[in-house]
């Protein structure tokens, strides 16, 4: 009997074991000069991390609106996902950063006084490369988020395609210049008065703070060989509010002859949407990062 309970016991540690678990890094701070303030941002790190001498491809997962660094986590799960993932070979191992965006939109603020993109740019991004074992390449580096997030995730690899090998934007917070002038006060106030500028109406919000950061627009102004630098993933579901931004951002993209990927699935802009498919996106963000 003591013999078959120690089998036992040794058949599930052994199967526990073989279990993997990333590890997670909340709340850690990089002092920013550029936003003279200190910013959040949580990491996630595979398994062998700490056990092996190679280095790491990287991609930056952004929050939405009114989130903080460690949404992802919390809501998210992602740790779980991805080590999940990891193990069954979906995605291969990679560190994930997701960083505290504020309210910002993931740009700079119009008036100056919270220049977010300068700070991911030059600060944030060479921090982790510093800090952390990654491939300090564009074709190891990809970035996606969901809402607010799916946005700057789209802006930064419109703007920085030498930066970034994928994006995978989730419900990205896309509107035509038609849906920004027609918008109610209250809605554009509360999302844009930072970032875009406050008590704005109708074609006065067309200001350049919003034509230089509107997905449409850039895609409107680049060639089919600029925007087929980064490798696009778009996801959006069927009864999100921002349906039809996304179905613009397709449709932009597919009138350029852009090789891109646009999923519609069923679903809202809620956790159990982002959940069941952030692993789909990181997936194809991993398979940038092999040689072809």
């Amino acid at each position: 009997m003591k013999k078959i309970l120690f089998i036992a016991f040794l058949i599930i540690s052994l199967g526990t074991s073989t279990y993997a678990q990333g590890f997670v890094k909340e709340k850690q701070i990089i002092k920013s000069t550029i936003l003279n303030k200190e910013v959040h941002y949580s990491i996630y790190l595979p398994s062998d991390y700490y056990s092996s001498d190679r280095a790491y491809p990287v991609t930056y997962l952004l929050h939405g609106y009114g989130d903080a660094d460690d949404g992802w986590i919390q809501f998210g799960e992602i740790n779980r996902l991805a080590d999940d993932a990891i193990k069954t070979g979906k995605i291969p191992p990679m560190l994930i950063v997701t960083p505290d965006g504020f309210t910002s939109f993931y740009i700079n603020a119009a008036d100056g006084n919270l220049n977010y993109e300068d700070f991911f740019i030059k600060e944030l991004i060479p921090h982790i490369e510093k800090t952390y074992k990654v491939k300090a390449e564009k074709r190891f580096r990809g970035i996606a988020g969901l809402s607010m997030g799916g946005y700057g995730s789209l802006l930064y690899a419109l703007k920085y395609p030498n930066l970034f090998a994928a994006s995978a934007p989730l419900s990205a917070a896309v509107w035509s210049d038609n849906d920004v002038i027609n918008m109610n006060e209250s809605m554009f106030n509360r999302l844009f008065s930072t970032s875009m500028g406050s008590n704005l109406k109708g074609k006065d919000r067309l200001t350049n703070a919003w034509i230089n950061n509107s997905p449409l627009a850039i895609i409107e102004k680049k060639t089919k060989e600029e925007l087929s630098a980064v490798k696009y993933w778009i996801d959006c579901g069927d009864d999100d509010f921002l349906t039809i931004g996304n179905a613009q951002l397709h449709i932009a993209l597919t009138s350029k002859n852009v090789p891109h990927e646009f999923r519609m699935r069923d679903g809202a802009h809620n956790w159990t949407y982002w959940r069941t498919g952030i692993i789909d996106a990181l997936s194809f963000i991993g398979d940038s990062f092999h040689q072809k």
